[in-house]
């Protein structure tokens, strides 16, 4: 078995133009400061790396790296969510996404997915350059509009849906693995993969790739009433990533999975601060330990009551104290007999 890494941080929620999230030097000392011994980097912000560049410069990206461990920490994984999300975006969500995209692909459908492509073969090359093995993204949907259908789907829509993700996918998992990168699937509501059967259906649709894997955040099951634990049973050996992110589920008789387009703070279903919520970590570093994930424990902070600086200050102690050292002895070695070939045969009478 092995110890898990961290505490890591997720540094996405946290950058902003005020010292220390300001800059990649500010933010890391600001993150050792706390205990924290890594961090996810997000791509989208030029202000802490510049993706392209660390994609074609091994000198860049050992000067990215450089400011990272000048800091005592190292980088857990790099992240492209907002990219990922525009490889397949359906028209209904064109306006809401287009922010995510430069400028001058705004309104511009097909090159706003070229781009995005583009970005993801950059991430895969950039972090071969950071040394790097996982690497952190979503799926992006076409089908999130038919999740609860009604009228009901046409025969074939969703075989064809997968079928088109695939295709859009395939090139750039094929990328990943010319670098030697696992992509890691954040399962997401509102993502084409967001639960085991769709991850399942995107595998198969891809041949089985090799380079698809699973990014683990048991707070998206708590709000699907998913069974998280017994998920990490059926998937350990993909699951490559792990976001250590709190959530509760508490329905009522007003409201419940879908949230009654309330806001985060009065919907049944909200993310929460490590300790606040009801996600069983105790449990899922056991499972994790006990199938020999080697990743990192990165926190990710979303909470709708809770000051994200108190959420990063309480985050690091909670990951360590679940972190397991694992043990290098069976429990019950001191009560061994040893033996051999003829003693194990005379203990079964042969």
């Amino acid at each position: 078995m092995k110890t898990i890494k961290g505490p890591g941080i997720f540094l996405a929620q946290f950058l902003g133009d005020k010292a220390p999230f300001n800059t990649l030097e500010n933010i890391c000392k600001w993150a050792a400061s706390l205990g924290f011994k890594g961090v996810q980097i997000p791509t989208n912000d030029p202000k802490i790396l510049d993706l392209q560049k660390a994609a074609e410069s091994k000198t860049y990206a050992d000067e990215i790296k450089g400011i990272v461990n000048a800091a005592g920490l190292e980088i857990t994984e790099l992240s492209t969510h907002l990219q990922g999300q525009l490889v397949a975006v359906h028209p209904a969500y064109n306006d809401m996404f287009d922010g995510f995209a430069p400028a001058d692909k705004r309104g511009n459908p097909a090159a706003r997915t070229e781009w995005a492509i583009n970005q993801l073969k950059y991430a895969a090359k950039a972090s071969r350059n950071l040394g790097l093995n996982a690497h952190a993204t979503f799926s992006g949907s076409l089908m999130w509009h038919t999740v609860y259908p009604w009228p009901q789907r046409p025969a074939g829509l969703v075989e064809d849906g997968f079928k088109e993700l695939a295709k859009r996918w395939l090139p750039i998992l094929n990328e990943f693995d010319a670098n030697g990168v696992d992509v890691c699937y954040e399962i997401h509501p509102g993502e084409d993969l967001h639960d085991g059967a769709t991850y399942e259906r995107f595998l198969e649709a891809s041949g089985n790739h090799s380079r698809a894997c699973l990014l683990y955040d048991p707070s998206h099951f708590v709000l699907q009433c998913l069974d998280y634990l017994q998920y990490i049973d059926i998937y350990h050996e993909k699951i490559k990533m792990f976001h250590v992110k709190d959530a509760e589920f508490n329905p009522t008789g007003r409201s419940g999975v879908y949230g009654g387009y309330q806001g985060w703070i009065d919907r049944p279903g909200r993310f929460r601060s490590l300790g606040d919520g009801q996600v069983d970590f105790k449990s899922i570093f056991s499972k994790l330990t006990q199938y020999d994930f080697a990743g990192w424990a990165v926190m990710e902070w979303e909470c709708c009551i809770k000051h994200p600086e108190d959420g990063a200050r309480e985050g690091a102690p909670f990951i360590k104290d679940h972190i397991i050292r694992v043990t290098e002895k069976a429990f019950d070695d001191f009560a061994g007999s040893g033996g051999d070939e003829a003693l194990n045969k005379k203990i079964l009478g042969l």
